[in-house]
């Protein structure tokens, strides 16, 4: 899960993508990288850290040009430590490429093996993101053999790269002296959305946040399969390159990965969360009487609207009840337990005039792993709770995601193989509520009738793509462990960026 962002402009770009990317670094805070044009000339920096510490002054002189693009890397794929893996990826031939990858690909082992004994192009790290620029160059590379650069030829190469790659993607890159394209995986399933300033420039991102936030609108989402190229003088050119696309979009990216303010495939983000939080009232009302709750308190950042609503429905008030620390370190880097739980007691404080004497109903976006959820139950009864209630806004996490978050191995997941009782226990709650898989579903789907579907296999096992097999799970779980050898064991397990619950 990754934030990337492309501009095009008559005027030099690199200050609209450090804005983009700021907007985006949600999305991604290992590394971050600019890539801008000048003429035919690539002018790049990258490096692990947050974009504000990746950037200096001296980096943003030393990116000239009216076209670039930029990502915040949260990687999913190869080594999280390896600042060579950090995107923009470069490739000189043909023409010059460079491209940022949002997505995971579920081939890339037997891509990279193809890539080595058929097309013979070398890659030089571990991350899908190379390989698949090295497919998508080859894929060029084959239409200009007998013919000029042109849209329809970009298009037919990006069908050809839908054949060849499985998995999830949205992929920006930058043609030397021709342009900037675009595509999205035929199913849909990462965000990728493009605008237009006033003054005529493009900009393609994650998430219509950054266009809003840089002084673009949002003209709409790239559709599934679709690739749009947009030439050196601006002019925008659109085709469908998928034989058969649906649109299933990423249900974690509505439960918690995107900013409540973006709007994704037609989807308020922040309406979703206000429905959910009105069928986990209902699902609440169904288990246990709501006169037992005094007072509801979300773990911030991304369940607020999920506990607003839930209170409402309920009619009980809703607090803050925990104070969250910006400036600490992320939860799931921490290499022990006791480290972790440490940083969870740095990162969230409660109040405890909202705990004391109360039967307390924390809400939070989602429950991964359960540990740091079994810290914060254990906050609220040392602030002076009498009860503790748990709720999360989304249903049990119990199967692996291969498109594109990084999830725990599936014995890392608490609700894998066990009971809702069983996790109540671990946890340590009072009571546990879950979403319903299926109420969850029904209820953001009501907001777009064009959605084919969701990707949500973390909850329900499905794999939308339909290719994902038993041994591509075990290459997964082979090298998320080897890496995990490598990177300090369960340090390397990650997943989440806003929330204060961080790789619960």
């Amino acid at each position: 899960m990754c934030g990337i962002v492309g501009v095009i402009s008559r005027s030099p770009v690199n200050q609209l993508i450090y804005d983009g990317l700021l907007l985006l670094q949600h999305r991604g805070q290992d590394a971050a990288g600019i890539v801008t044009m000048q003429g035919n000339k690539c002018f790049m920096h990258k490096a692990r850290g947050m974009v504000r510490d990746v950037f200096r002054t001296r980096n943003m002189r030393a990116l000239p040009g009216n076209i670039g693009l930029g990502q915040t890397r949260y990687p999913t794929a190869g080594n999280a430590y390896n600042e060579e893996e950090a995107q923009p990826f470069y490739v000189n031939a043909p023409f010059g490429l460079v491209l940022v990858h949002n997505g995971n690909l579920t081939n890339a082992q037997s891509l990279k093996t193809e890539l080595y004994d058929i097309d013979r192009r070398h890659i030089n790290t571990e991350s899908d993101s190379e390989v698949l620029l090295n497919v998508l160059a080859h894929e060029i590379e084959q239409v200009v053999r007998d013919a000029p650069l042109s849209a329809e030829g970009l298009f037919k190469a990006v069908a050809a790269v839908h054949k060849r790659i499985k998995g999830s993607y949205a992929v920006i890159a930058l043609i030397a002296g021709h342009g900037m394209l675009a595509f999205r995986d035929p199913f849909g399933i990462r965000p990728l959305c493009f605008g237009q300033a006033e003054s005529g420039e493009h900009m393609v991102a994650s998430e219509s946040v950054a266009l809003e936030g840089t002084g673009f609108k949002l003209t709409r989402d790239v559709a599934p399969g679709e690739a749009l190229f947009i030439d050196m003088d601006g002019k925008l050119h659109t085709q469908q390159c998928a034989e058969n696309p649906t649109l299933n979009p990423c249900m974690f990216e509505f439960v918690y990965l995107a900013r409540p303010d973006s709007v994704m495939d037609g989807i308020s983000v922040y309406q979703a969360r206000l429905n959910m939080g009105e069928t986990l009232a209902q699902r609440l009302i169904s288990t246990m009487p709501p006169s037992d709750i005094d007072v509801v308190i979300p773990i911030p950042e991304s369940s607020r609207p999920s506990a607003m609503q839930l209170a409402h429905r309920i009619g009980k008030p809703y607090r803050e009840g925990f104070v969250k620390n910006r400036y600490v370190g992320r939860t799931f880097i921490m290499p022990g337990q006791g480290e972790r739980k440490k940083s969870v007691r740095q990162k969230l404080n409660a109040i405890g005039l909202e705990f004391k004497n109360r039967n307390v109903l924390l809400v939070d976006d989602s429950i991964v792993r359960g540990t740091t959820s079994k810290e914060i139950v254990q906050m609220a009864r040392e602030a002076g709770a009498r009860k503790v209630y748990l709720a999360s806004a989304a249903p049990p996490v119990r199967y692996r995601n291969v498109y594109g978050i990084d999830m725990p191995t599936s014995e890392e997941l608490v609700a894998h193989n066990r009971s809702n009782e069983e996790i109540r226990q671990f946890i340590g709650a009072d009571a546990l509520i879950y979403q319903d898989v299926d109420a969850m579903k029904r209820v953001v789907a009501a907001l777009q009738p064009a959605l084919d579907g969701f990707e949500a296999s973390c909850f329900d096992g499905i794999y939308v793509t339909g290719d994902v097999t038993a041994e591509d799970f075990a290459k997964l779980e082979a090298q998320r462990r080897s890496q995990g050898d490598e990177e300090d064991g369960p340090a390397r397990t990650r997943l989440a960026l806003q929330s204060g619950g961080d790789g619960r």
